[in-house]
């Protein structure tokens, strides 16, 4: 095969991404943070590998990533506010890798859960709803958002804000002033791999016995993989498969304190 027929060949693999491109492009006003849906197999693969590492049954994650995909109540919230903000009106927010938030947080039941970096509040309204489940299940939790933008959370209101709070600042400083001990810990907020790694060591002597990282950034840097490795912590990740969107996806790098998870929940 000559060197045009290879170059119309490798470009099969991405005319799907460019047209895709071109609707997007006139109609979104997303420039960072894109949201979107799984795809029915990366659902599927999602549910499957939080099984895998909690020992805890496939249908049992699938069932609570379908309760998150049936919250309308929880879609029309953060719709709502979306449609006052001239601009985010255009938004359509799709949960992503965050439903394998949401199934973590109703798998483990922790007490305390803190992610630094929240942005819109997409990620803490998921948690919020989870928090909630648990608690009128008897297993109430904490949620703890950092963010160093004091204009951040916005979607982080009303019932979904009932268990936790935004702390505004820089992270690690946010952080510190945490006491713990700290049952899930969800890395989101400044992508570098240095400053990802300084808020794991800060968490380090705060996390549970049993407990999870997750890091929203392993798609990018080895900061929690090193962490894990250092820590004597299995670690495992998850890549995304966007459903109808260019964005090739980001993932969940995940390490728990232990294999299964067993007691956690």
């Amino acid at each position: 095969m000559r060197t045009q027929g290879r170059r119309r060949l490798a470009r099969t693999y991405f005319e799907a991404s460019l047209r895709r491109i071109d609707e997007w492009a006139p109609r979104r006003t997303e420039n960072d943070n894109f949201y979107y849906d799984l795809t029915p197999r990366n659902r599927a693969y999602l549910a499957a590998l939080i099984a895998a590492i909690s020992g805890q049954s496939v249908s049992v994650i699938e069932d609570f990533i379908q309760e998150l995909a049936d919250d309308q109540e929880l879609r029309a919230h953060i719709a709502g506010i979306l449609r006052r903000d001239a601009s985010l009106s255009d938004l359509e927010v799709g949960f992503g890798r965050r439903e394998g938030w949401y199934a973590m947080v109703r798998l483990l039941k922790p007490a305390t859960v803190v992610e630094t970096g929240v942005h819109h509040g997409v990620g803490a309204c998921v948690i919020g709803a989870a928090l909630l489940r648990n608690a009128a299940e008897g297993r109430p939790g904490r949620y703890y958002g950092t963010d160093i933008d004091p204009t951040a959370g916005a979607l982080f209101t009303g019932r979904y804000a009932a268990h936790g709070e935004i702390l505004y600042g820089d992270s690690i400083e946010s952080l510190r002033s945490l006491s713990g001990p700290i049952d899930l810990f969800i890395n989101d907020s400044d992508h570098s791999a240095e400053y990802e790694a300084a808020e794991y060591e800060e968490i380090a002597p705060k996390l549970a016995h049993l407990s999870v990282v997750l890091g929203d950034n392993s798609h990018v840097t080895l900061a929690l993989s090193d962490f894990a490795r250092r820590r004597g912590r299995p670690f495992v990740f998850f890549g995304e498969e966007p459903s109808d969107h260019w964005y090739p996806g980001a993932g969940i790098g995940i390490s728990p304190s232990a294999v299964p998870l067993g007691g956690l929940g």
